[in-house]
């Protein structure tokens, strides 16, 4: 594994300049991926923040061979890149190795690119899917996906007598990836640096594809202070919202384990799509959304125990 100084030397593959909100995780998440690869990287990046963000005419914030993509098909051009390179390969052709990754939020992912996901994965093309999960459509007006979580405020689920903002539970995406049987899945954080970046480097190691879910907390959709980003990352781990965990050849690995989980209440509270939850006569939405956390907690740590016996 590369050590924080070696990774501090290396150059950035996507620059500075770039239209992102001030506070969006994105970029430090992107850059850390980038810093991980060992090998020249070709990047399919499907429509969202930041491809939208990055690309725009005539400008380019990406260092890297860059593909964009519908929201549906980014998979599927991963897929054919790899097919490519092996193709050029085997008719003996001069090619460098090279590391496919693809970024996608969680819009192009849970949702619209679900089925080119799925077939990639099934036909088992090498590549890395990193899907950068602000739990919203965000790029395109904070409307809900998937992804949102119970009781958030979204502008296509408002939160007022009648409503208490979604009331549909997030979708497990990693689970989703697991039930594939392919060789590498994780979950990861821009906060726990060292742990992504570990994970980034055996993605790309393993042969098949691996998917990584990262949480990408988003100022404009969670309506927090543009400097807490990478500290709302932080909590999501350490309330056990976002476990951090891997899924390599079927074996779970709680790969953070805090000593003892901080109250959910600390990740919501400085939220603004949360706010309703802490409000006179929502009580009960509070204690339900902290039961849907500990469940997910119990059912991982019950994961990990019988996949590590085997």
């Amino acid at each position: 594994m590369a050590t924080l100084k070696q990774l501090a030397l290396k150059k950035d593959l996507l620059a500075p300049g770039h239209r992102l909100c001030a506070g969006c995780t994105e970029p430090s998440i992107v850059r850390q991926i980038l810093l991980a690869s060992d090998k020249p990287v070709v990047v399919a990046n499907s429509t969202g923040c930041l491809e939208v963000s990055t690309t725009v005419y005539p400008y380019t914030s990406w260092r890297v061979s860059y593909i964009h993509n519908a929201f549906e098909n980014a998979a599927a051009t991963a897929s054919g890149i790899e097919a490519a390179i092996k193709a050029l390969k085997r008719k003996g052709k001069k090619i460098d190795d090279y590391n496919v990754v693809v970024f996608a939020g969680d819009g192009g992912t849970y949702d619209i690119g679900l089925q080119s996901l799925s077939g990639a994965l099934e036909r088992q093309h090498k590549f890395v899917y990193v899907c950068l999960d602000n739990e919203a459509y965000m790029n395109t007006g904070i409307q809900r996906s998937s992804a949102t979580p119970s009781y958030a405020w979204t502008s296509t689920t408002p939160v007022g007598k009648v409503e208490p903002g979604k009331k549909e539970p997030k979708k497990d995406l990693t689970l989703f990836a697991v039930a594939h049987n392919i060789p590498y899945v994780a979950t990861a954080s821009p906060s726990h640096f060292m742990d992504l970046i570990r994970k980034v480097e055996k993605a790309f190691s393993v042969n098949g594809p691996a998917v990584l879910n990262i949480i990408a907390p988003c100022p404009r959709g969670w309506r927090y202070p543009t400097e807490m980003g990478i500290k709302i990352a932080r909590l999501a781990v350490e309330t056990g919202v976002w476990p951090l965990y891997e899924v390599e050849d079927g074996k779970y690995r709680i790969t953070f384990k805090p000593r003892e989980l901080k109250p959910v209440e600390e990740w919501l509270k400085p939220q603004g799509r949360f706010r309703h939850l802490f409000k006179p006569g929502n009580e009960e939405l509070l204690e339900q959304f902290k039961k849907m956390v500990e469940k997910r907690m119990r059912t991982l740590e019950i994961m990990e125990k019988a996949t590590q016996e085997d």
